[in-house]
């Protein structure tokens, strides 16, 4: 499904640390949307709540492990409080103003997911960092997100956490979830797409820019990657990227 889709190719850097201010959550569509996970994946059982908030307040939610979906779920609210600045020469690009984003952490990832403790690690914790800084990003940078797009993890990219390559972040439509998930319509008329977050080593990021986000997600098919989080998957490009891949 996710290879179909056609995708607006865009790599972006991180935004400038911003000054916090005091930003609250629009609480009638963290509402919607967590009824909107409820229905789609199964119903959140607690949320990371921020404290101090700059641009938009994003939390982020858990679905916890279930027999049939036996990984965590995590996806944002507060994204979608702000329009993105999606250019006038997008098509359907009113439909793309607003977003959310998600991912999946295999069951094991956390011991407790409540304990502030676990949260200190880095190691655990940089996937829900990556969704806060990814949520805030647009709002940020005066610009937009979307299917296709990739953001390096600084600049220069470098690795999420210690002991994997990875440093760039793709968004692309979640698989792990049922179609009716990627869009859900508000009560007040606005559309909030919810993009499944992949994060992607320098050779995959190499592939996307110079064929297409299609001939990576190909790969990603072929090997099974998904918006389900393994920071030690294999590459699909290779360890060493070969330039024969993409000439």
């Amino acid at each position: 499904m996710a290879g179909k889709r056609h995708a607006r190719e865009v790599d972006r850097g991180l935004p400038p640390k911003q000054s916090a201010q005091s930003v609250a959550p629009t609480l009638a569509t963290v509402v919607e949307i967590e009824a909107h996970v409820a229905r789609c994946i199964g119903e959140p059982a607690f949320v990371w709540h921020e404290l101090v908030s700059s641009l938009v307040h994003v939390d982020v939610h858990v679905v916890l492990p279930t027999e049939n979906r036996p990984y965590f779920t995590l996806f944002t609210t507060g994204m979608s409080d702000r329009p993105m600045h999606v250019p006038d020469d997008v098509k359907h690009g009113k439909r793309l103003r607003y977003a959310e984003l998600m991912l999946m952490l295999p069951s094991g990832w956390f011991d407790d997911p409540r304990s502030l403790e676990e949260l200190r690690d880095e190691r655990k914790y940089w996937p829900i960092r990556l969704l806060k800084t990814l949520a805030r990003f647009p709002h940020a940078c005066d610009t937009w997100l979307a299917f296709g797009h990739s953001v390096p993890n600084g600049n220069p990219p470098a690795p999420f956490v210690e002991g994997t390559k990875m440093c760039f972040a793709l968004l692309v439509p979640p698989v792990r979830v049922p179609p009716e998930f990627y869009d859900l319509q508000l009560s007040d008329g606005r559309v909030v797409n919810i993009y499944g977050v992949v994060p992607l080593y320098p050779e995959e990021l190499q592939l996307k820019v110079m064929r297409g986000t299609a001939a990576l997600l190909e790969r990603f098919d072929t090997q099974g990657v998904t918006e389900l989080l393994d920071p030690f998957r294999d590459n699909t490009c290779g360890g060493e990227f070969d330039w024969r891949v993409v000439n």
